[in-house]
């Protein structure tokens, strides 16, 4: 081939060379192929969540004490926000603080098999602390259950679990004949407390202390394994006992509320009658006297939940908490986890 001499292909009929539907043709398949690849991975992450969703779990061992946010609020119909629920966890036992609405799937989103709490303890016999015992307890006889599920709370205790057992009895039986299941039904043991009652779980001690004052009896709950302590409240009413309680612990779960005052209320227009305001303000804590509380309390670290509203963003809570409280303050999410 001569110098300066350029290799030719003679043009289409479009004026374009022969050469280049084919590589239009390359194109598109690889395009294609990146296509399906893509799908695929798609569907093996969708296919891994549902799994996650719905597959066994392993049960979990926590080298340390851990304390699990399951569920962070309230009473009020929240998606985001799973009824108030608190797991404990050290070694392989796990307990848990109350059993709010959704505690299922509370579980799951925090990856705790339902068979594998063997104690729930109740802060008191409040609607939105016991509407998901049912819930938990049928999940766990399905998922394979085969010893009692222990309920601790306050007097009243013993006529809810009654209940509950004979308002399902039918249709556990209905459910075990249709899964082969053993046909008794879920057995739960109860145990009614007092003021000062205290018990040993292996290496876990648990004690309960009286909210004395508020509009039904209520407990917190202190747990302590190896030199590690977290205390868990689920009313904003004894104050004064609970910094007592509470005191020198390492972690402390508690709510935190912003209730308006009358005045402020009717500035802002909102249709609230003024004496159920004020009780409200009695019996809960309200978000700028947590801080005190935990500090009075000489606690290390704070974690709140059943907040009302419940925040946008963590920084409208903290940065008001921090004026009173010296520790470490998380506002949790459900399936959050701490190690006091």
């Amino acid at each position: 081939m001569g110098p300066g001499r350029r290799l030719s292909f003679p043009p289409t009929s479009h004026g374009w060379p022969s050469v280049f539907p084919f590589r239009i043709a390359a194109l598109v398949v690889v395009a294609l192929v990146a296509a399906m690849a893509w799908v695929l991975t798609c569907g093996a992450w969708r296919l891994e969540e549902e799994v996650e969703r719905v597959g066994p779990l392993d049960a979990r061992n926590f080298a340390r004490l851990t304390v699990i946010t399951a569920g962070t609020g309230e009473r009020h119909e929240n998606p985001a926000r799973r009824g108030p629920a608190t797991a404990v966890g050290f070694g392989e036992r796990i307990v848990l603080v109350d059993a709010g609405r959704a505690l299922a799937d509370a579980l799951r989103l925090a990856r705790i098999p339902a068979a594998q709490p063997d104690s729930v303890y109740l802060t008191s016999l409040l609607p939105e602390n016991v509407v998901g015992l049912d819930d938990f307890l049928l999940i766990s006889w399905i998922n394979g259950r085969e010893t009692p599920l222990r309920v601790v709370g306050p007097p009243g205790t013993r006529a809810l679990a009654d209940a509950l057992i004979g308002a399902h009895r039918a249709g556990i039986a209905a459910r075990a004949g249709g899964m082969g299941i053993r046909s008794d039904a879920p057995q739960i043991e109860i145990v009614e407390i007092a003021d000062g009652w205290s018990e040993q779980l292996g290496d876990l001690e648990v004690r309960a202390g009286a909210l004395p004052g508020g509009p039904i009896d209520a407990f917190a709950y202190r747990f302590e394994a190896r030199g590690r302590s977290a205390v868990i409240a689920g009313t904003g009413w004894a104050e004064a006992e609970l910094v007592e309680f509470a005191r020198g612990a390492n972690l402390l779960v508690h709510e935190a509320v912003y209730i308006p005052t009358p005045e402020i209320a009717k500035q802002m227009e909102f249709d609230e009658d003024p004496e159920l305001l004020l009780r409200a303000a009695r019996e809960h804590t309200a978000i700028d006297a947590v801080g005190a509380l935990a500090q009075r309390a000489g606690v290390e670290s704070l974690v709140l939940i059943r907040m009302r509203p419940p925040p946008i963003y963590a920084l409208q809570i903290t940065s008001v908490v921090n004026d009173t409280f010296d520790g470490r303050i998380a506002v949790a999410e459900d399936g959050d986890e701490f190690t006091p």
